[in-house]
C-alpha cells in the first residue's frame, strides 16, 4: 500500500474502507475482511453509529493497533462539548488514540470544538485533524483563528466532481482531500463512460479500478465503501499499473461540476439539532 506523508510528518495510506451506511454486523465484517486484506486505513464516524462495531472488528481482525490506520468524526451535538466527546469516542473504538480526527459538518461552533481537537492532539489521544464537508471560506476562517492546520480535508470528489480548485487551495497548508463518493456515488453514467472503460481494458482493470487509480495520481486519498469481499480486494488492487498524464486530464476532463450531496443552511441547522444516544449503538 502506497502513503502520503501528512503536513504534520504522519503517513496515511492512500486508500482505506469507509463504512458509511453500514450497521454494526456489516462494518463489523467489512473492517475485518479489509485488515485480513491488507488495508490499514478504516474510516468511521460519530453519525455513523457503527464505531463499536469498528473497534470489535479491529481487535477481531488481529492485526495490530500500530498498524491501523484509524479516522473517525465529531457529529455537530457534540461540538460544545468535544473533549468529552473525543473521550467518548476513544471508549466506543476501544482504542488509545485516533490517527485522524474531523469535525463532521460546517455548523455550530466548530472553531471552539476544533480548539479541543488540538488539545487532544497535545494530549496524545489524536494524532492529526481534519475537516469534512468545509468550503474554502470556512476552512480559512478556521486556519486564522487556530494553531494546528488540517491534515486532511474529506469531501465529495469524483471525475464528475473533481474539486481541483479546492485542491489547489489546500497546497498553502500542505492539506491533502480525502475523497467520499469516489466512485460517483455509484452513477451508471460514470461507471459507464466509454473512454474509462477503455482504459481499463488497455490495464486489464475495471472502470471502479480506473476511477479509484486516477484519485490516488491526483493527490486524493480514497475510502470506498464495500460489504462484498472481492470488492473490498479489488479496490486497493490500484498500484501495479500508472495512468499517463494524458489519461489524468481526459478523465479530469469528464468535470460536470456534478455533487450528489449540497448540504442547504436548513440541512446543517438540522445536523446540528440531531443528537442521537451515540452510546446506544451495539
Amino acid at each position: 500500500m502506497e502513503h502520503f506523508t501528512l503536513n504534520n510528518g504522519t503517513k496515511i495510506p492512500l486508500v482505506g474502507l469507509g463504512t458509511f451506511q453500514m450497521n454494526p454486523d456489516e462494518a463489523e465484517y467489512a473492517v475485518v475482511t479489509a485488515l485480513k486484506k491488507g488495508y490499514s486505513l478504516i474510516d468511521t464516524a460519530n453519525a455513523y453509529m457503527n464505531e463499536k462495531a469498528v473497534g470489535r472488528g479491529m481487535k477481531k481482525s488481529g492485526i495490530e493497533r500500530e498498524h491501523i490506520y484509524l479516522s473517525t468524526k465529531l457529529w455537530p451535538s457534540v461540538y460544545a462539548g468535544a473533549a468529552q466527546a473525543i473521550d467518548e469516542t476513544l471508549r466506543r473504538l476501544d482504542t488509545d488514540y485516533i490517527d485522524l480526527l474531523f469535525l463532521h459538518q460546517p455548523v455550530g461552533d466548530y472553531i471552539s470544538a476544533y480548539k479541543s481537537m488540538e488539545e487532544a492532539v497535545r494530549n496524545g489521544k489524536v494524532k492529526s485533524l481534519g475537516l469534512s464537508n468545509f468550503s474554502e471560506e470556512q476552512i480559512r476562517k478556521l486556519v486564522e483563528k487556530t494553531e494546528i492546520k488540517p491534515a486532511v480535508v474529506q469531501v465529495e470528489a469524483h471525475p464528475y466532481y473533481p474539486e481541483t480548485e479546492l485542491r489547489e487551495f489546500l497546497n498553502q497548508y500542505g492539506t491533502v482531500i480525502m475523497a467520499w463518493f469516489p466512485l460517483g456515488h455509484g452513477d451508471p453514467a460514470l461507471l459507464e463512460e466509454h473512454m474509462i472503460a477503455e482504459m481499463a481494458e488497455k490495464y486489464g482493470k475495471s472502470i471502479a479500478q480506473i476511477i479509484l487509480r486516477w484519485h490516488t495520481q491526483m493527490g486524493n486519498i480514497v475510502i470506498p465503501g464495500s460489504k462484498n469481499e472481492t470488492h473490498i480486494a479489488e479496490n486497493m488492487d490500484l498500484f501495479d499499473f500508472t495512468l499517463t498524464e494524458a489519461e489524468l486530464q481526459e478523465i479530469s476532463d469528464l468535470n460536470k461540476n456534478l455533487r450528489y450531496y449540497v448540504a442547504t443552511e436548513e440541512m446543517l441547522q438540522g445536523y446540528l439539532a440531531f443528537a442521537p444516544d451515540f452510546e446506544s449503538q451495539p
